[in-house]
């Protein structure tokens, strides 16, 4: 357990970080911040509880193939890197940034990438739309996802 300001923190049965009593914001004053962040099927998924949205499921693939770091979004617009061979990943750990993100780890050693609530909240209210186009752009590159 540790705690962020009048934030607790505690790890819970699933393997992930909880966040009880949270009073973080995003990069954005008005952004929902999730109530509750853990780990479900060995890291596969990632599941946010927000007060207006209910529980939200984001699948480790979806978050890793959009982390928003340099090396998967590149250095401005039109230089993102398409991520393929994604299945497989999981999260092995979340680390609490600042009072505005998490860090998240992934199986194949991506550590890069810091999701603000800011992001987590858009993944969340699009992560259906967001899914499609990784899709899309794969089929477009001549990619398949092992199934």
């Amino acid at each position: 357990m540790f705690s962020l300001g009048k934030d607790t923190f505690r790890l819970s049965l699933q393997g992930g970080w909880v966040c009880y009593h949270c009073d973080m914001a995003g990069l954005q004053n008005n952004t929902p911040v999730p109530d509750e962040l853990r780990l479900r099927s060995g890291g596969q998924t990632l599941v946010l509880t927000y007060p207006a949205l209910g529980e939200v499921a984001l699948t480790a693939e979806l978050l890793r193939v959009y982390s928003p770091s340099a090396e998967v979004r590149g250095h401005g617009q039109g230089n993102e890197v398409l991520q393929v061979g994604k299945e497989d990943v999981s999260i092995t750990g979340i680390e609490p940034v600042g009072n505005y993100a998490v860090k998240l780890i992934f199986s194949d050693g991506h550590d890069s990438g810091l999701y603000s609530w800011d992001i987590l909240n858009e993944f969340a209210r699009n992560h259906t739309q967001l899914w499609q186009s990784y899709l899309d752009r794969l089929e477009q590159a001549g990619h398949q996802r092992k199934v």
